[in-house]
């Protein structure tokens, strides 16, 4: 593999948004990506839907991060005779705005209900889970609370707890203006330059507080209410999660599976795309 770059904040595809609806769900039929907004728990949620098959997958971006910024080899490629791929905006991220993305306490709890109602309100019965990063711990959240709902999970840049090591990585993202302008630019685009440094601040800031709880705790203790098939991929070059947190989740949730990708950072997703698309749907089949 080559290697790669990347930080928990990289988001350099290109859009794949088609003309946006006011609101409401979408059909989508063959390979087309469709867009539109649906009213969850008092927002409007934005999505991207493509595909035609029976297992509905919801794709779960990081912190900033939305479908059409993290997600497109995603859409683009993934098996759509075999899944319904819908990929979302949380509130307050892509074009999931209005409100303003804030971080309380439980600000991933929150996600994990507007994630699981809008696929619910989108008429999936049961779906399976891919979190990236922040997403990822929404979906362990998600997989814990909502058992029935869910199929399959698949995380990966993934966190249960915050150490002083992490919130150390945390502040070296703080200040935006520091960063490469290939990361930059996609999200400078999408929120313009106030929002986007002023939300990356907040997360920073949200984030870190969970360090001062005991042992840093997350989610940790809901990881062994997840019962359903888990697939954790982990980049052994990931420069923003460290590899011991991908193992603390493996060992605690039954009969999860590991994999570790040797050349793999933060976003392994992407620049190894076609790897982990079939990796994923090998899993989800």
């Amino acid at each position: 593999m080559a290697r790669l770059s990347a930080g928990r904040a990289l988001r350099a595809l290109p859009p794949l948004l088609q003309p946006l609806p006011p609101r409401g769900p979408a059909a989508s039929y063959g390979t087309s990506i469709t867009s539109a907004k649906i009213h969850v728990n008092g927002v409007h949620l934005h999505y991207q839907q493509t595909g035609e098959g029976s297992h509905a997958v919801l794709l779960l971006p990081g912190m900033l991060g939305s479908g059409q910024t993290d997600f497109g080899p995603q859409l683009k490629s993934m098996n759509k005779q075999l899944f319904t791929i819908v990929a979302w905006d949380p509130r307050g991220y892509g074009q999931s705005i209005p409100p303003s993305r804030d971080f309380p306490p439980d600000f991933f709890e929150r996600d994990a209900k507007d994630a699981v109602d809008l696929m619910q309100a989108l008429k999936f019965k049961k779906f399976s889970l891919l979190g990236w990063s922040d997403g990822g711990i929404t979906a362990l959240i998600a997989a814990a609370k909502y058992p029935t709902l869910i199929h399959k999970l698949v995380v990966w840049g993934a966190n249960t707890s915050v150490t002083q090591e992490d919130v150390r990585i945390y502040n070296g993202i703080r200040d935006v203006s520091k960063w490469s302008e290939k990361v930059k630019k996609p999200l400078e685009d999408m929120y313009g330059h106030k929002y986007f440094a002023r939300t990356c601040e907040a997360w920073v800031d949200g984030i870190s507080r969970f360090a001062e709880k005991s042992g840093g705790n997350i989610c940790q203790e809901l990881l062994p209410d997840i019962k359903c098939p888990t697939f954790i991929i982990h980049g052994e070059k990931d420069p923003l999660v460290p590899q011991a947190h991908a193992e603390y989740i493996h060992k605690h949730i039954k009969g999860s599976q590991l994999l570790l990708m040797p050349e793999g950072k933060h976003n392994l997703h992407l620049r190894f795309a076609e790897d982990f698309n079939r990796q994923v749907e090998d899993f989800l089949r």
